[in-house]
């Protein structure tokens, strides 16, 4: 089996990751303190942006194609090279949303 190293950009931690086993899975073995929630690849909580390398993530749901490209859901994400991750990261997506609920909520509160 063919195993990959997996740096995160921001601490520094390194993992070996092997192609038959999702980058989550080894980060909580190793006591890396990776966000996760929902763990079937929806809730976008174990996000990271791919600075370097690919992954597989077919079951990776929560993303779009183009999104899939550029971010890995670390609870899906299987890597097919040595990767460099920036954890905490989240597509545009996700980040479009959280600025237009927020310009909506302080029109709300405006308005009242």
């Amino acid at each position: 089996m063919t195993a990959h190293t997996v740096e995160f950009v921001t601490t520094g931690e390194t993992i070996e990751v092997k192609e038959t086993e999702t980058i989550l899975k080894r980060c909580l073995e190793e006591g890396i303190a990776q966000e996760y929630s929902c763990r079937v690849g929806m809730c976008l909580a174990c996000s990271a942006e791919i600075v370097e390398g690919e992954v597989t993530q077919p079951a990776a749901r929560g993303l779009t194609e183009q999104e899939a490209e550029r971010f890995a859901l670390t609870c899906m994400a299987r890597p097919l090279s040595d990767l460099k991750l920036d954890r905490g990261k989240y597509p545009p997506s996700i980040e479009g949303d959280a600025a237009a609920g927020g310009a909506d909520s302080a029109g709300a509160a405006a308005d009242d």
